[in-house]
């Protein structure tokens, strides 16, 4: 687990599961993207998340720019049903 991104507005952590041995299972993983306004969460992976990273890695080679990547993460927690919850 590894924070890659924190604003005001999100929160972006990717999980990578290892495969439980060499040459078996493809690695597995994930992003868990949190709208900190709306109080929900969504966990991203296969295709969904290649596409996520890819526009990501294209956001970041423009130049940081908080207010573009917080838009394009907008359109991924357009999808988050899931609600936040603090134990």
């Amino acid at each position: 687990m590894q924070m890659l991104y924190n604003s005001d507005s999100y929160v972006v952590v990717q999980f990578d599961v290892p495969a439980p041995t060499e040459g078996t299972t493809p690695r597995r993983g994930g992003f868990e993207i949190v709208d900190k306004l709306a109080r929900k969460e969504i966990f991203i992976e296969g295709a969904v998340a290649e596409s996520f990273q890819r526009g990501v890695q294209s956001l970041v080679q423009e130049g940081p720019n908080e207010g573009a990547i917080d838009d394009f993460i907008a359109g991924f927690t357009a999808l988050a049903q899931q609600p936040v919850v603090l134990h």
